[in-house]
Formats: structure tokens, sequence, C-alpha cells
């Protein structure tokens, strides 16, 4: 299948990159189910054709969304703990990489909540993809154990919860708002600093 011919030429990098932008916020707002291919076309400026000329279908779509959504968090994250030091420095700068996705782009968080979702070729796809940043958190966590800076435990409980905390909280704001948190700066900044007290207390040794 073939680009519309009444479409402008476009070299390859910016329409694939457009198209993937495109799904990964409405992917990330609203859930992979719920968006079609007509709409992703609509919202880039080409007809389905196009759309399906790059990604032989949603599933391929999907799959690519989904490498995009793990490389992007996994440079921001290794570019944050990179600066951090030791001690609980690296997991408070994960929270802090979080919430800044997700206030500079909430659908990035979205579409991680989606995951469990995601059929088991997309899911195993970002499994490998993440695997030598979890390898790496995994022997990190480890070291702080055996340094007495965090409490033992199964080093992949330690990174679940870390994972389920952090994203869970930065993707649910309307269950936040029903319990009367207010979305203002003031409020991003109380929620991330309970959150960074929770997660001291749950992995503080004893």
């Amino acid at each position: 299948m073939q680009p519309d011919a009444n479409e402008p030429a476009r070299v390859v990098g910016p329409t694939r990159d457009r198209i993937i932008d495109a799904a990964l916020d409405r992917f990330g707002a609203r859930g992979v189910d719920a968006v079609s291919l007509d709409e992703i076309a609509a919202a880039v400026g080409v007809r389905k054709q196009t759309v399906l000329y790059w990604f032989v279908s949603k599933d391929d779509l999907v799959l690519a969304v989904a490498v995009r959504t793990a490389d992007q968090l996994v440079v921001a994250i290794e570019a944050a703990t990179r600066r951090a030091g030791d001690g609980f420095s690296p997991i408070e700068a994960l929270v802090r990489v979080a919430f800044r996705a997700a206030v500079r782009r909430p659908a990035l968080l979205g579409l991680v909540g989606e995951l469990h979702r995601l059929p088991s070729p997309v899911s195993d796809a970002l499994i490998e993809r993440l695997a030598p940043a979890t390898g790496r958190a995994r022997t990190w966590l480890l070291g702080r154990m055996d340094a007495g800076q965090i409490r033992r435990c199964d080093p992949s409980i330690a990174m679940a919860l870390v994972f389920s905390a952090v994203v869970g909280v930065a993707t649910q704001p309307v269950v936040l708002r029903a319990s009367g948190w207010a979305a203002t700066p003031a409020g991003l900044r109380r929620l991330r600093r309970d959150l960074l007290a929770f997660l001291h207390a749950a992995l503080a040794p004893r």
C-alpha cells in the first residue's frame, strides 16, 4: 500500500514520528481500544491509508508507540539517576522524573498504565526493551541493601512497589481529586513529597 497521491511528499522520519506521537497522546489519554486509526490519521492530517503505509496494522502501531514510550522513559530515568548520589537519592530522582512527565505529557504515563492490557507480542517487546534498565535497577537495589541503605527484601518486589506507587499516583488524578486533592503546583509538590515519604518508610532499613 502506498501513501496518498494527493498528499505532499514527506521524508520518512517526520511522518512516521507524527503518527506515533498522535497515537501516543490518544492511547495514553483514552486507552488503546477507544482510539481508531481514522482518528489518528485525522489528527496527523493524513488519510488512514497513509497510516497503514507506515504501520501494517493497529497492533503494529501500538507496538511502535509502546517502544517509543519505553525508550523515552528509560532515557529520562537513567539521565536523572546518573546525576543522583547514593542512598535513596536515585529513587527520589525517579519520582521527580515521573512527576515531570505527568505534568508535561500526561499521556506518557497514561500509556504505561495501559501496559497490562496490551497484547502479548507488545508486552513481550516492552519487557525485552526494558530488561537492561530493570537489570541495572536490580543490581543497584542489591548494592544499597548490602550497604544497609535500603531494607533487605526481594529486589523485584521493591521495584514493583516503586513502580506501582509512582505510576499509580501520577496517573490517577480523578481518584485524587475525589479525595480532595487539588491539581495545582502546590498540590503536585505536596503529592510528590508525600509519595517520597511513603517510599522512604517502605524501604528504610529496619
